[in-house]
C-alpha cells in the first residue's frame, strides 16, 4: 500500500517522528513537504529551516520512501492521484478537512503526539531566552 501525508516540519521534533512512523506502519510512505512560500501562506511566518533543509531531513528518516515538495493546499488531489496513493494519513487537528478526498484514496487521521507542536517549541526558545537576557 502506497501512503501520503503532508506536513511543514519545521524545527524537527519527536511529535513529527511519531506520525511518519505511525503513518509508515500502514505501508510505503511519501511525505509531501510544504514550500517555504506555502509556508507562510498557511502560517502567517517563514519556517526556521528552508524547504531544502527540511525535505532533507524527513528523506533522511527511514520510514520515508519519498519526498517532494507541496507547492499549494489546493492541488492536494492532484498529489495523491500522481503518486498513486492509496491512503492519506494527516494529524488529527485536521480531522474531516480531506474527507472529500476519499473518492481517490483512504483517509486516515491519526491522533497527535499530545503537548508538542513546532509553535509550542518556538515559543519555549522566546520564553527561555527572554528570561536568560533578564
Amino acid at each position: 500500500m502506497k501512503v501520503i501525508t503532508f506536513g511543514t516540519f519545521d524545527l524537527f521534533h519527536i511529535g513529527h517522528l511519531a506520525i511518519l512512523e505511525r503513518a509508515a506502519e500502514y505501508g510505503q510512505l511519501v511525505v509531501g513537504v510544504s514550500t517555504d512560500a506555502l509556508t507562510y501562506k498557511k502560517k502567517k511566518r517563514y519556517p526556521v529551516y528552508n524547504e531544502q533543509q527540511r525535505a532533507r531531513i524527513v528523506a533522511a528518516l527511514s520510514a520515508v520512501s519519498e519526498v517532494f515538495y507541496e507547492e499549494s493546499l489546493e492541488k492536494k488531489r492532484k498529489y495523491i492521484i500522481e503518486r498513486r496513493a492509496d491512503l492519506l494519513v494527516m494529524g488529527d487537528d485536521w480531522k474531516g478537512n480531506f474527507d472529500h478526498l476519499q473518492d481517490v484514496c483512504k483517509v486516515l487521521y491519526l491522533e497527535r503526539t499530545p503537548s508538542i507542536s513546532t509553535t509550542t517549541t518556538i515559543e519555549t526558545i522566546i520564553d527561555r531566552s527572554t528570561d536568560v537576557a533578564n
